[in-house]
C-alpha cells in the first residue's frame, strides 16, 4: 500500500515537471544557445559597429544568454561587395552593409542615393517609418533575407586630394569612387568619372592614384584615416544611404518565439540610439576631419539648387528604371 501510494505522489510529481518543462509556448528550443556571426566592412571603431556590440550585448541580455551575436568587423569575413551574396545564401547568418550594395539585389534600394531627396536627418527617419522601409522590406524579404534594422548612416560628402571643390562644374577631370550605382551616376552628372571598388580600396586607391576622390560619410573617411590621403572635403549632405541589418530567414526562423522577440526589442532599441546620434556623430568627425588638416567647404544652403540641377538626370534616371514603384517611394521621401 505504501508503494502504491509512493508510485501515485512520483507519478504526480512527473507529470507536474513535464507540465512545467511544457510551458513558454510549447517551444521545444527554450533553452538551446544560438551563436550568430555578422559581418561588416567597416572598421571596429566606427559609430555603427560599436552600436552593433550594444546590439550584442542588448540580444544577449533580452536571450538570458541564449543568443550570442558574434561581429566580424573590417571585412574580415566578407567585404561590402559579397556580404550580401553570402547572407543570402545562409553562408553568414547576419550582415551590416549599405543599401547600395543591397541595390545589385533589390534595385529600389536606389532611393536612398537619388541625390538631395532627404533635406535632414529627421526626414528619413520619418520617410522609412512612413513606408519606405517596409515597402523595400518586403523586397528583400522575398529573397529570403530580413532587415533587423534601417540603420542611420548619416549624410555622404565628397572628398579629394586635386583641388575644393565648391560647385558641381569643379568636378571635370576628377575621378572619384562611387559606393553604389546611384552614387556613381551623381558623380558622373557632375562631369567627373566614376570609379567602382570595394571600401577597404579606397585607401590605397587615392593613395596610388588610381582615383583622386571618394563620396561618404564623415564618419568613416575619419574611422578609414582618409585624412590621410586627402586634402579637401566638400559637404553636400547630397545622400543619406542607409545601412541594413540583415538576417538570413532561415537563421531568423531556427531561433525560438523569446530569442526571436529578443532578437527584434535589442535591434529596435539599438536603432533609436543609433537615430539619435547620427547627426551629432556626423558633426563630430566633421570637426575631427579639419582638425587632422583638411580643408572643408560647406556648400551654403543658398547654392544648393545649382547641385540639384546639376543631377535632376539621376531622379529622372531611377524614375525610369523602377516605374510605378519608384515613384511611390519618391512620394513617400517627400512628403
Amino acid at each position: 500500500m505504501k508503494w502504491t501510494k509512493k508510485f501515485a505522489v512520483a507519478a504526480l510529481a512527473a507529470a507536474m515537471a513535464l507540465t512545467v518543462a511544457g510551458c513558454g509556448g510549447g517551444d521545444k528550443k527554450a533553452d538551446q544557445k544560438v551563436t550568430l556571426k555578422m559581418a561588416t566592412a567597416l572598421p571596429s571603431s566606427h559609430p555603427l559597429v560599436k552600436a552593433m556590440d550594444v546590439l550584442k550585448n542588448k540580444a544577449n541580455e533580452k536571450s538570458k544568454g541564449s543568443v550570442t551575436i558574434q561581429i566580424y568587423p573590417a571585412g574580415q569575413l566578407y567585404n561590402d561587395k559579397n556580404m550580401n551574396d553570402a547572407i543570402i545564401s545562409g553562408g553568414i547568418d547576419m550582415g551590416l552593409n549599405t543599401v547600395g550594395r543591397w541595390a545589385t539585389i533589390v534595385p529600389a534600394m536606389d532611393i536612398f542615393d537619388v541625390p538631395f531627396i532627404f533635406p535632414s536627418y529627421e526626414k528619413v527617419d520619418k520617410a522609412i517609418d512612413s513606408g519606405l522601409g517596409e515597402k523595400l522590406g518586403n523586397e528583400l524579404m522575398k529573397k529570403g533575407v530580413r532587415p533587423l534594422i534601417w540603420a542611420d548612416y548619416g549624410f555622404v560628402q565628397y572628398a579629394n586630394n586635386k583641388k575644393l571643390v565648391k560647385t558641381p562644374a569643379d568636378f571635370d577631370g576628377l575621378k572619384i569612387r562611387g559606393y553604389s550605382k546611384y552614387s556613381a551616376e551623381t558623380i558622373k552628372a557632375m562631369g567627373a568619372s566614376s570609379v567602382t571598388m570595394g571600401s577597404s580600396e579606397v585607401y590605397m586607391g587615392i593613395q596610388r592614384g588610381t582615383i583622386d576622390g571618394q563620396t561618404s560619410g564623415t564618419t568613416a573617411m575619419r574611422d578609414r584615416k582618409m585624412y590621410e590621403v586627402h586634402k579637401y572635403l566638400t559637404v553636400t549632405n547630397h545622400a543619406s544611404p542607409e545601412f541594413i541589418v540583415a538576417i538570413n530567414e532561415k537563421s531568423y526562423s531556427k531561433l525560438n518565439d523569446n530569442q526571436r522577440k529578443a532578437l527584434d526589442a535589442a535591434a529596435l532599441e539599438v536603432r533609436d540610439l543609433i537615430r539619435a546620434n547620427a547627426k551629432a556623430e556626423d558633426l563630430k568627425a566633421l570637426a575631427d576631419l579639419k582638425a587632422k588638416g583638411m580643408e572643408v567647404y560647406e556648400v551654403p544652403e543658398n547654392e544648393l539648387q545649382a547641385w540639384r540641377d546639376a543631377t535632376k538626370p539621376v531622379w529622372d534616371l531611377f524614375i525610369k528604371e523602377n516605374g510605378k514603384f519608384g515613384q511611390e517611394l519618391i512620394d513617400i521621401c517627400v512628403k
